[in-house]
């Protein structure tokens, strides 16, 4: 039964931290603004970075006319 009980106490205090982003940001409204754009300037820049990791930014090759970019023949 003390075993019950302790395991019982061990889960209740590991579910009551679980508020660690709750106090994330600073008091002071200077520091705070200056958190806030550092942290949307690291998600505005995820977008690219998803990008890149898809290849979704580089040329599609599925196009009907494919173009290669060198000179060619009467043009």
């Amino acid at each position: 039964m003390r075993r019950l009980w302790s395991l019982a106490a061990v889960a209740v205090l590991a579910l009551a931290n679980t508020g660690c982003f709750i106090n994330m940001w600073s008091s002071d409204p200077n520091e705070r603004t200056e958190q806030l754009i550092h942290w949307s300037e690291n998600l505005r820049q995820v977008k690219g970075e998803w990008n890149r990791f898809w290849f979704n930014d580089q040329p599609s090759h599925l196009t009907p006319m494919t173009i290669h970019g060198g000179i060619g023949p009467g043009i």
